[in-house]
Order: C-alpha cells, then structure tokens, then sequence
C-alpha cells in the first residue's frame, strides 16, 4: 500500500483522484485545498488530515517524514497555473508526482522539472486518460498496421458549456488556465498526436474568450479542430457536451468508457508504466503555439463551426 498526499482537493478534478487512490487500494494521509468544501473527502478518506493552508500542510508532511512515516505519492489536482510549483513540491520534498493535465503551460517548464527528477531520482508522472481508452488504443493500431504514407482527415468538436462562473474563476484568466484550447482540449491534442504523430504545422483560424478554431498538419494527419464552451454552439437537440471525431468522414466512436480512466491511469503509474511528463512536451508546445498565435481569420481549410459569429465576453472585457 502506497501513501498519497494531495494538494486542490476541493477542485472539480479531485474526485477521480480520489476515488482512483481508493481503488488502487491506496491511503490519503493529508490533503491540502484553500477552499474547505471538501466534504467529498468522507466518502473516500474521512480519517485524511486537511489543511487550508499550504504552509500549515507542508509542515505536516515534513512531520510525518520526520517521524518514519513514509510519503510516496503527491497528487496535483490545483489550477493550472499551480501544478508546475506544487510538482517541484512534491518532488523536491522526495515523492513521486502524479499531476493532472496540463503538467506545465509552457513547454520549457517541463525541462525544469525534469532537471529536478534527475537531481531528486525522483518521478513525475501526468494523466493522459484518453490514451488508455479502449478505442483509441483501437485507433492508434489501426493507424500503424496501415499504410505509412497515408495521411487522414481528421474534424475534432468539442463542445462543453460553461456558465458566467468560468469567467469569474481562475479558468476564466488565460494567464492562469491557459485557455479553452488548453484548459478544454489539451488531452485531445496529445491523444491525436500520439496516434498520427507530431505537428508539423498549426494554423489558428479563430480564438476568443469561449472558442478557438484551427487546423493541425501531423505526420500522418490533417486536423480541422472547434473547442467552444458555448452554450450557442451547440447541435440541435444536444443540452449538454457534444464531443464528435470523424476519420476520413466515419464517425469515431468513444463516447463511452470514460468512469474508470482516472484509476487505470494510476493502475499504470502504479505498476511503472504510466506516463511521463517528458511525453507531455508536445501537446504543451501545441497549446502554447495556438495560445499565441494570431488569428488568420476564415481562409484556407477551417472548420465548418468556425464560421459562428463572434460574442462579446459576459463581463464586457
């Protein structure tokens, strides 16, 4: 049995981690949130100390590493933003790391923890749930038993809704989240990459507040991709996500399989096959270049959805 610490316990991500600590048949010693509703915390370890405070955590982990107590893992459930600091915590403190996605928001980041594993022999690892789904391991397959000059057509929407709140939380600051197309999409990124290898150019037709637009040429793809958190963007008759990929015009399936991809990405990490921040670095470079580029507009091949008209920020910034 591995011992856990966490740190954004009471964030949307927290409960997958959670319940992935609990089913791997692992403890939670302490977890750390400056918010306290962390009630969640009951229904997987109700004996976990917590802490409101970062300083005050920090010296309880230092307390129980000073009295024989053994702490293996730190899990980063925090804002984006955070998870660069709080993995060097982790690793320096003489853990190995499992952060959530994105591990950095820029692609230098990642050098320097990395330099950090090298000088602590310790390991950070970061969640790439979809790589693990049974349809994209399909997928990924697929394309290598293929023909190795063929390049596909790939359409990636993603619609995911988010209320006026968005904008008034950290995932509303760019600066912080990184944007829709980091905060919403940085996962598929790296799961189209990881099938159809690395971009070799990037076009971003639109980006705004709540959407951005653009087209990818990978190794052996052409990537036409729409994020939204638009409510307005969504399909006829949908009222929640709408998440659609098609290959060469054919609908690909995955919508389900999703619950436990957060427990089998421990079970990996767990077992020494999960996946390393290293492999984070080009889905990190992706989101950065887009979150940087400037827009070009409607030309050349761009996504159908990419043609909404532009709405103003709710807060009229």
């Amino acid at each position: 049995m591995k011992n856990f610490i966490l740190i954004g316990v009471g964030g949307y991500i927290a409960p997958r981690h959670l319940k992935a600590i609990k089913e791997t048949g692992n403890c939670l010693l302490a977890a750390y949130d400056k918010n306290d509703s962390v009630g969640i915390m009951d229904s997987y370890f109700p004996k976990a100390s917590f802490f409101t405070e970062y300083e005050l955590f920090d010296r309880h982990n230092n307390y129980v590493k000073s009295k024989g107590g053994k702490i293996d893992f730190l899990s980063v459930c925090s804002p984006n933003y955070l998870h660069d600091a709080h993995t060097r915590y982790g690793l320096r403190m003489g853990t190995d790391v499992i952060c959530e996605k994105p591990v950095v928001l820029s692609p230098w980041n990642i050098d320097g923890l990395e330099e950090i594993e090298r000088e602590t022999g310790h390991k950070a690892y970061t969640i790439f749930q979809l790589r693990l789904h049974p349809s994209v391991v399909a997928l990924k397959h697929e394309v290598e038993q293929g023909p190795a000059d063929k390049v596909y057509d790939v359409d990636l929407s993603y619609i995911t809704p988010r209320g006026y709140w968005y904008y008034a939380s950290w995932k509303g600051n760019l600066q912080k989240s990184g944007g829709v197309a980091t905060n919403i999409g940085v996962h598929f990124y790296d799961m189209l990459q990881w099938i159809f290898g690395p971009v070799q150019k990037s076009v971003v037709h639109v980006s705004s507040h709540d959407r951005v637009a653009g087209y990818l040429e990978m190794q052996q793809a052409r990537v036409r991709y729409f994020l939204s958190i638009n409510a307005e963007h969504l399909p006829q008759g949908v009222t929640s996500s709408f998440r659609s990929i098609t290959v060469d015009g054919k609908e690909f399936e995955f919508s389900n399989g999703f619950t436990d991809l957060h427990t089998r990405s421990y079970e990996e990490i767990l077992a020494g096959r999960g996946f390393r921040i290293s492999e984070a670095k080009e889905c990190i470079r992706t989101v950065y270049e887009i979150r940087n580029a400037e827009p070009v507009g409607l030309v050349g091949d761009y996504h159908p959805m990419a043609k909404f008209p532009l709405t103003k920020h709710p807060f009229g910034w």
